[in-house]
């Protein structure tokens, strides 16, 4: 049986995002851009629809600081601009931004003095961080984060953030991710001036059991339904029997649509 919801898009002044900056000198977040900053082959930002709006979606998230860290298959050591040795992190421990602890200090209330969250943090698995953004986001009602890589670009040197959803219309805390370590006994370099992370926002309903379990499955060819056909001749068959074929119809087709549904004018 069907489900249906109705999923709100809050506007002003209720944001869909807020984003806090709790390090001063952190970077803040940058609108998610469709050429993956220009990592996108150009034809493909012309003509890919579902790439460059996959790219666009969300925002970039940066690392609070230029830092590296090392991984020798047990310890993790980390350093930063105008430190000339590497320090040790503490087994299942964490280290502070330079500073930042009693900065917080300074301005919490007391009851929340002493819980400066921290910039790095090793867990238990060998080679597994937990490294802070500097952040802290809360979104609308009814709405998550879905905290990933930076869609479409090349993997990170050294490290594979893991991806995860955070229900920050009631969580707010700091945005951090996991990732895991991917090299031994070289520098891991974090820098402000690349991407470490892109946030997605998503309707809470998009992940619900209800909603993912309102699937159906078509196991045989021979099953496909006249309209099923039928489409499949204006997706497929239609384009490739054109003797001149424009390129990017699927984008154009989108664009479209979405001007349609905004009311606006056509993207392009």
């Amino acid at each position: 049986m069907s489900t249906q919801a109705t999923v709100e898009v809050p506007s002003s002044p209720t944001k869909l995002v807020t984003f806090h900056r709790m390090i001063p000198d952190a970077r803040l977040p940058q609108r998610a851009d469709r050429s993956a900053a220009g990592m996108l082959p150009t034809r493909a930002y012309r003509y890919c629809e579902p790439a460059t709006t996959a790219s666009g979606h969300g925002y970039y998230i940066f690392p609070a600081m230029d830092f590296s860290v090392r991984f020798d298959g047990y310890d993790v050591l980390w350093t930063w601009q105008g430190v000339n040795e590497w320090q040790p992190i503490p087994k299942s421990g964490h280290v502070q931004y330079p500073g930042f602890r009693d900065y917080f200090a300074s301005v919490a209330p007391s009851e929340c003095a002493d819980y400066a969250p921290p910039l790095l943090g090793v867990l238990e698995l060998p080679g597994y961080m937990q490294v802070w953004s500097g952040l802290v986001a809360r979104t609308a009602p009814g709405w998550s984060l879905l905290v990933r890589s930076p869609v479409n670009f090349g993997r990170p040197g050294g490290f594979e953030p893991f991806e995860g959803i955070i229900e920050t219309d009631r969580w707010f805390g700091p945005l951090f991710t996991n990732l895991r370590l991917l090299k031994t006994d070289v520098p891991i370099e974090f820098r402000q001036e690349h991407p470490m992370l892109q946030v997605q926002p998503i309707p809470r309903v998009a992940y619900q059991e209800a909603t993912l379990n309102n699937y159906e499955l078509v196991p045989e060819l021979k099953q496909f339904t006249p309209e099923d056909w039928d489409d499949y001749y204006d997706t497929v068959v239609r384009p490739n029997a054109m003797v001149d074929r424009p390129r990017g119809l699927y984008a154009a087709a989108a664009r479209k649509r979405r001007a349609a549904e905004m009311g606006g004018p056509i993207d392009t």
